[in-house]
């Protein structure tokens, strides 16, 4: 059973007021676990108007593809919190594995009645979860849009020793008692430093609203043990292992900054492609979603045009 009612929090600054007016938040029950997710409705529906399911990053929510979302208001656009994070639960019985992750797609869009011609769009590690339930699920959405894509493993590479870092903070967060363990894990001091790390803009009111951002829902997360495997699941897996089962329209949006997601990466995942387009985006990193909503829903709606229902 779902339920279905308007409204939702306050628009955060940087998000227009025609996006509340689009909004309406529910929840659904899957596999005895809630899942929380807001349906942005289009202004005007128009023979372009698309579905368009989001799939957030890691430690993110809805929250962080809200301008991507505000920059397309002729599009229905539907984005869950992943289980585990935001104001959904997390998995009870299983791993917070990538597979699960993708029946977890599956599921809530069987529950929302979803179609194959649903356009299915990932961020970060929802690039990950997005390519490889594609991968299992052929024919079940077209297009596929990919924003920062994690295009090559993580423990590989100049940032493989940042990343395995990463993997101990976490582990002993996970082992710590509970209270310190938490308090690791939502240190302001360390969100910030993250925080400081991606942010590339030099627009200093819109670096304070990505710093709030990431205080605000960056440590909304379920619980120790479920964000520990969801961040294994993020680090041990990436969209070129699947790159050549993807027998649909691929659009990768990179930023030429990308720490994480490295242009020469996205190069490479390209060429893997059975059908795939680049645009980059200058000047940006990994918070495509943050700084440039607004080229990044132009090749949206572009590569949509080109690929119509």
């Amino acid at each position: 059973m779902d339920t279905v009612n308007p409204g939702t929090s306050p628009a955060p600054a940087y998000v227009s007021a025609a996006l509340a007016a689009r909004t309406s938040a529910g929840t659904v029950t899957l596999d005895g676990g809630s899942v929380a997710f807001w349906t942005y409705e289009p202004l005007e529906e128009t023979p372009e108007t698309r579905t368009i399911l989001v799939i957030h990053g890691f430690r993110g929510d809805h929250h962080g593809l809200l301008r991507v979302a505000d920059q397309l208001p002729d599009m229905r656009i539907i984005m869950p919190d992943l289980p585990g994070f935001g104001r959904s639960d997390a998995f009870g019985r299983d791993e917070h594995s990538v597979e699960r992750y993708g029946q977890f797609v599956s599921d809530f869009m069987a529950a929302r009645g979803l179609g194959p011609d649903t356009v299915l769009l990932g961020h970060s590690f929802g690039s990950i979860v997005a390519a490889h339930f594609v991968a299992g699920h052929p024919g079940a959405v077209r297009p596929l849009i990919l924003i920062n894509p994690i295009a090559a493993p993580a423990l590989e590479g100049p940032k493989g020793v940042m990343t395995r870092l990463a993997v101990l903070y976490y582990r002993l967060a996970a082992r710590l008692p509970r209270k310190p363990g938490l308090a690791l894990l939502r240190n302001r001091l360390i969100v910030r430093v993250m925080s400081e790390t991606m942010a590339k803009t030099r627009d200093k009111e819109l670096r304070a609203f990505i710093h709030g951002q990431h205080h605000a829902y960056f440590s909304s997360f379920a619980d120790r043990d479920s964000l520990l495997e969801s961040f294994t699941a993020s680090v041990s897996n990436h969209v070129a292992q699947v790159a050549g089962r993807l027998e649909l329209p691929v659009l990768l949006v990179a930023g030429e900054r990308d720490e994480i997601a490295t242009l020469p990466s996205q190069q490479r995942l390209l060429a893997l492609l059975p059908d795939g387009e680049l645009k980059v985006i200058p000047g940006v990193g990994h918070l495509i979603h943050y700084e440039t909503p607004e080229p990044a829903a132009r090749h949206i709606r572009s590569f949509l045009k080109d690929h119509p229902a």
